[in-house]
């Protein structure tokens, strides 16, 4: 697999679309690292790392739903930077998803961070992904 971040997230929308309650992906580091910000903003329920029978890191992630409209927090989840084009931004210009009301992943020194965040450290670094 080439790009084992672009699966993850594409695990995830299609778990969304088709109204899952729970989606199951290999882990990582910075799929970890993705998910806990996920979690923190509010966009999934709950989520647990274990491992599979092989001993492979595994991801449980609770999709979160709104009771009375019954539709998903996670309206859209997009890739940015890909292994055969990577995208940068500097702490000037990280990018605003949706004027603010979404969040763009980043992957910086200080570590894997919302662009909220990176502009508060002031730090730039590779923008992995827009979830709003």
């Amino acid at each position: 697999m080439t790009d084992p971040i672009s699966d993850f997230l594409t695990r995830v929308r299609n778990a969304v679309k088709a109204n899952h309650k729970v989606v199951e992906a290999p882990g990582s580091k910075m799929k970890q690292e993705i998910t806990k910000i996920l979690f923190e903003q509010g966009y999934i329920l709950a989520y647990k790392f274990g491992t599979d029978a092989k001993g492979h890191p595994t991801i449980k992630i609770a999709l979160k739903y709104h009771p009375e409209t019954k539709t998903n927090a996670i309206k859209g989840l997009k890739r940015i930077s890909r292994p055969g084009l990577r995208r940068y931004a500097g702490a000037a210009e990280m990018p605003r998803v949706l004027n603010g009301l979404g969040i763009a992943i980043v992957s910086t020194s200080k570590g894997i961070m919302t662009d909220k965040k990176a502009r508060q450290e002031n730090v730039g670094g590779e923008i992995l992904c827009y979830v709003y």
